[in-house]
């Protein structure tokens, strides 16, 4: 199934980080100081992956400890104070810090307090129409902190309490940063859709919440085209019936509708930062899965929860502090837009852009991180391997040399996304692959400033996370593949689901398999050298012969080719007992599939795989479906391969292209009258 190396060849590792940088990364300074403050191990002087080991192992075997001196080294500040770490380490179920009251937006907006940092740039912010340096807008940390605070006042005289659900349909814009902080602030809950979002999409997601405000654009940008929403605007507004009120923001310049309110007036006030001390275990935002086979999951996380994982996360594993920008392009719609504005918890800048990422040409997000001087980057997979190849060379046209890591996620890089990482934008690059998912909006492995980039790989599991393989007995296995699993809790694990009587929906998502366990879904190899590869979902696991095989796999050859824009593998039980296995292929502009590119393929997947690997045919389609967030949707084709209406199959208003599935329930319907 896997292309992990062997565990008696130990590869040479891509990059390595210099004893400087070693020495001066944040995590290395909380290990020097855990060590003796906290209990920690101390760290091996000249052997960076043994401290890390040693210090990951006893941040999963004392996580009492482990997680009091995060909130110790970062100064949380609780308005109450705790009377236990974990007092119940039951999964779910698991009860952080009780007593205890926080607020996530005041510690956002922490660097506002001190004069030195109050005018620095707290958000950098473009869209695709800023093609220069000037074009970059800026908000200081103290113009930050007073629109949060102004618009966190009016949200009180709106009536806006704790708990109350606060909704956004907003694209990647400050405005969108300034509601999310301004509604932690006064203890509501937030929630956002992008706007490229259908009005059933968004309100498959919003009616479930029931909120209480609307903050909305008149329309977006992107492709270099406007797009309105006016009319998805109104019927949001008709079919929430519990708004109390709609706050208009004219990206576009329209005057705001009948009975909506005005975010110029909102944010016009400088009263004194207000922030509402809530239970550590009170509720920040809800984010939604991809909801492709039924209503989006309506996931729920706290405010302590998320504030201490994004604490670790920002400022131990990407080394994210005061003087960094931090770019990731992301959308409102998914959970990355919530980790990027969490880069502010790190003291550090966080840059905002408003776009495609491929417009007015396919180097649009270097061209960002150029003009905003961005030090870690954030894209997606997909992206580093569209530019690897439309041939384009980051570091020849853009000035890069502040950029000193790019970070992937969305789906696992493949070897020659790091290859060409490495030789088009700087050898001396850090790569952090990283992995996690919107469930705990954080990582399970990823980044570790400390530790060498092998490639394929994934650094390591994160501080406190007790990320394992296991077999399907439950048996932990290394260097081979397995589910991933999490055996302990993580403060950001979700506290539940939304309308979910008795957490039904959230244990059949996680708990069923391996009970008390975190099940994530994922095929992952944990290797001997503490490294973890990601081989794709193992909901949609291709099975051959009894032989398990990962279809993350199959995309990293096939892709590769340049003939091939994307590919969808799908595995399907026949009725007779047998097993068919297509490979469908996108083609990119110009070519054919004709038998030669045919062989191509087949002999490029048994070169670089294995034979059971090669698929029973392949064929040419118009397009690969994806979820809004562009992940690859696997299980629904299979049902429609399988027979399944659309309808059955797969939550239209889930899907970018609803016309590309139909190709398939067509082909579906073409195979099943072709057969005896």
């Amino acid at each position: 199934m896997s292309t992990t190396p062997e565990p008696d060849h130990v590869p040479e590792p891509l990059w390595t980080p210099g004893p400087e940088r070693v020495a001066r990364a944040q995590l290395t300074r909380f290990h020097d100081w855990a060590a003796g403050a906290a209990g920690a191990p101390a760290a091996l002087p000249g052997d960076p992956q043994g401290s890390y080991d040693a210090l990951h192992a006893w941040s999963v075997r004392e996580p009492e400890a482990f997680w009091r001196a995060i909130t110790e080294w970062y100064d949380v500040r609780f308005g109450a104070p705790y009377e236990a770490v974990l007092a119940d380490a039951s999964m779910p179920g698991a009860r952080w810090f009780p007593g205890a009251t926080v607020n996530y937006a005041q510690h956002a907006l922490r660097p506002a307090e001190d004069p030195a940092r109050a005018a620095e740039p707290a958000v950098l912010h473009l869209d695709e129409r800023g093609s220069e340096q000037q074009d970059v807008g800026t908000l200081s940390w103290s113009e930050l902190s007073r629109q949060t605070a102004s618009l966190a006042a009016e949200l009180r005289r709106l009536g806006v309490t704790p708990g109350d659900r606060v909704s956004g349909y907003l694209p990647n814009i400050p405005q969108a940063v300034v509601a999310l902080l301004a509604t932690a602030a006064v203890g509501a809950v937030w929630t956002s859709c992008a706007p490229d979002f259908g009005a059933r999409s968004v309100l498959d997601r919003f009616q479930q919440v029931e909120p209480v405000v609307l903050f909305t654009v008149d329309g977006y940008r992107y492709g270099g085209k406007q797009h309105d929403r006016t009319a998805v605007v109104a019927e949001l507004r008709a079919e929430l019936p519990t708004l109390r009120a709609t706050v208009h923001i004219p990206l576009l310049g329209t005057a705001a509708p009948r009975g909506a309110l005005d975010w110029a007036d909102l944010v016009a006030g400088d009263p004194e930062p207000a922030y509402e001390p809530v239970p550590f275990e009170h509720p920040l935002w809800v984010l939604y899965s991809s909801g492709t086979t039924g209503l989006p999951k309506a996931i729920v996380q706290s405010q302590g929860g998320i504030l201490l994982e994004h604490l670790k996360q920002t400022g131990l594993h990407l080394d994210l502090g005061p003087g960094d920008r931090f770019f990731w392009y992301t959308s409102t719609g998914w959970m990355m837009w919530n980790f990027l504005v969490s880069g502010l918890l790190a003291g550090a800048t966080i840059v905002l852009y408003d776009g495609s990422p491929g417009y007015p040409a396919i180097d649009a997000q270097w061209r960002v991180a150029e003009q905003t001087g961005s030090t870690v980057f954030g894209t997606s997979a997909a992206y580093v391997i569209a530019c690897r190849k439309a041939g384009v060379h980051p570091a020849r046209d853009h000035d890069l040399s502040a950029v000193t890591c790019v970070a992937t996620t969305g789906s696992p890089l493949p070897p020659d996304g790091f290859r060409w990482l490495h030789d088009e934008v700087r050898a001396d690059l850090w790569i952090a692959s990283i992995s996690g998912g919107t469930d705990v909006c954080s990582c399970f492995a990823g980044g570790v400033p400390t530790l060498p980039v092998y490639i394929g790989e994934l650094q390591a599991p994160c501080l406190g996370t007790d990320l394992q393989a296991w077999d399907a007995q439950g048996r932990p296995v290394v260097d081979e593949v397995g589910e991933l699993v999490v055996t302990n809790p993580m403060p950001s694990m979700p506290i539940r689901f939304w309308n979910d009587p008795g957490d039904l929906r959230y244990r059949e998502s996680y708990f069923e398999m391996f009970p008390g366990v975190w099940r994530h879904g994922d095929w992952i190899t944990r290797t001997s050298r503490g490294t973890v590869v990601i081989h794709g979902r193992s909901d949609s696991t291709l099975n051959r012969q009894g032989v398990r095989m990962g279809s993350a796999d199959i995309y990293e050859v096939v892709d590769r080719l340049p003939e091939i824009r994307e590919s969808l593998v799908i595995g399907i039980e026949q009725p007779d007992g047998g097993y068919w296995m297509p490979l469908f292929v996108q083609l990119a502009d110009g070519a054919e599939l004709d038998e030669p590119l045919r062989d191509r393929i087949r002999a490029a997947i048994r070169e670089g795989l294995s034979p059971r690997h090669v698929p029973d045919e392949v064929i040419a389609v118009p397009g690969i479906p994806h979820t809004l967030t562009g992940k690859r949707i696997e299980v629904p084709v299979k049902r429609l391969l399988q027979g399944a209406p659309l309808d059955r199959a797969v939550n239209p208003g889930s899907v970018d292209d609803l016309e590309v599935l139909r190709f398939y329930e067509r082909l579906a319907a073409e195979r099943a009258n072709s057969r005896p």
